[in-house]
């Protein structure tokens, strides 16, 4: 039952949160942030010690819960948790505290609504990461969309009713498409085995044709190239990003991201693999182009948000090359890509929520000289903009470089192309700790530095995003195990 408690926890607790709304603000923060580290602490304390996950082990799975929801439909609360689940959940808490604590002076109209909006996105999020019925896992992908809407176009800022109804467009849709191959899943394997079912291992070893098996994959790419995202399907990011309060940006970046690339790591890979060899240069030339132009249209961005945003477009371009170059080298580097990617980003984007508390703007026309004022904002945002840069002892250089080693067995060209990016990176990177942190102001400064809690907040993460750069092997050899999986069903 432990995997249902991390669901059922945070869902408790933002429903707790939203019925003492008119009691006491303090009391709603407190109990939103003690359901996320109570979460924690059962993850924490499972994964000393195993013995204390109950329930039916099954190689490869560390911890299985499979129940009758539906058995007319074949559908059941089937939640699993392997090693990429593990760093994922893991992720999902990390960044789920982060958002609680970052959101603590922020957020003051509707305390209770905002934090029960924010913890059902993070449940929805936490069952994506463990479902294994495709219709468990599509009610968490639902889950997760309506409150992530309710966050940027309640709490958001100017321009949020836009960004979130331009939000909810592009992944309805995309999830639509999913939900058409799901049900095609489900009818071609009853078809041909008389079981009707949403099981994600029998589901595993469906036999269809080769035009069969492309066009149900097509559904499924699409939903989780639009989430990721990737080139075209991006264009709902930039505004979703810029709008959303900073803790809507945080979850966005740091996980909402994660979801399309774990579900094409999860479920593309291995049960489409022959559509997968199908489409693989093609999906890597669309990750060589987003990374290109989301860099690109980064250094033309006046909004220090907006161009966070865009570099976000960047950065997960090396996630769909690791993912569709498909071996072991290039998949465990995507992988830490995104967790990389979810701290360092989501740090910069709360290092700009915590800017424009102080100055009340996010245009850099408007910033320069903060080190004299705030040398400890200035220290973390320098170094989050060297680790979104790739800088050796940083999570995202060992990402970055698995994923380019990895890709480099596939195809020269498009490493060399996907590596100019890095160049890009270093430019928009260096660019922001130039006009923002060094210089002379360009107004007067009226600027306070870090409190004690906002440097708990960035230490903790300064601390994740270091250790991963400087001893990744811990999460590596965690998820070896899923990835070599994954490639047996490969094709390439």
């Amino acid at each position: 039952m432990i995997l249902a408690w991390l669901i059922i926890i945070p869902l408790a607790g933002g429903l707790a949160a939203w019925l003492f709304e008119k009691k006491n603000a303090l009391f709603v923060r407190w109990t939103a942030l003690g359901s996320l580290l109570l979460d924690s602490l059962l993850l924490a304390f499972g994964w000393i010690q195993p013995a204390f996950f109950t329930g039916p082990v099954n190689d490869p799975w560390m911890i299985e819960l499979n129940v009758p929801w539906i058995p007319q439909l074949g559908i059941n609360i089937h939640l699993a948790m392997d090693g990429l689940s593990l760093v994922l959940v893991a992720l999902t808490l990390f960044l789920g505290i982060i958002s609680v604590i970052c959101s603590w002076r922020e957020i003051h109209d509707r305390i209770g609504a905002f934090h029960l909006n924010l913890l059902w996105t993070l449940a929805g999020i936490l069952g994506i990461f463990i479902a294994l019925d495709l219709f468990l896992f599509y009610f968490f992908w639902e889950l997760m969309l309506v409150p992530m809407y309710f966050l940027i176009n309640i709490w958001g800022h100017e321009n949020r009713m836009y960004a979130s109804l331009k939000f909810f467009i592009f992944t309805q849709a995309g999830g639509l498409f999913m939900l058409v191959s799901i049900l095609a899943l489900y009818f071609i394997n009853g078809k041909a085995t008389g079981i009707y079912t949403f099981d994600y291992s029998l589901l595993l070893e469906v036999d269809m044709g080769p035009k069969t098996a492309f066009f149900v994959m097509s559904g499924f790419f699409l939903a989780f190239a639009v989430k990721l995202p990737a080139i075209p399907f991006h264009p709902w990011l930039p505004d979703a990003h810029t709008e959303a309060p900073t803790a809507g940006s945080v979850i966005l970046a740091g996980l909402l991201l994660k979801t399309g690339a774990y579900g094409l790591i999860r479920f593309v890979l291995p049960i489409f693999p022959d559509a997968v060899a199908m489409i693989a240069y093609p999906a890597m030339i669309l990750g060589v182009i987003g990374i290109i132009y989301g860099a690109i249209l980064a250094l033309g961005q006046k909004d220090l948000k907006r161009l966070i945003a865009y570099t976000s477009v960047s950065h997960m371009g090396f996630v769909l090359i690791g993912i569709f170059a498909n071996n072991s080298t290039a998949l465990s580097g995507a992988v830490m890509q995104m967790i990389a990617h979810g701290i360092s980003t989501g740090a910069l984007f709360v290092i700009v929520g915590l800017i424009q508390e102080r100055i009340h703007t996010r245009s850099i026309d408007r910033m320069g000289g903060f080190w004299s004022p705030a040398p400890r904002l200035s220290t973390v945002g320098i170094l989050f903009a060297l680790a979104s840069l790739g800088l050796p002892g940083f999570g995202n250089f060992v990402a970055e470089f698995m994923v380019l080693v990895g890709t480099f067995r596939v195809s020269s060209v498009i490493t060399v192309l996907a590596a100019s990016g890095l160049v890009l990176a270093v430019v928009y990177s260096l660019w922001i700790v130039q006009r923002v942190f060094h210089g002379e102001p360009i107004e007067p400064l009226s600027l306070t530095d870090l409190s004690a809690r906002e440097i708990g907040m960035m230490s903790a993460m300064a601390a994740a995003i270091l250790w991963l750069g400087l001893y990744p092997l811990p999460v590596l050899t965690i998820v070896e195990p899923v990835i070599d999986s994954i490639q047996q069903y490969s094709v390439l």
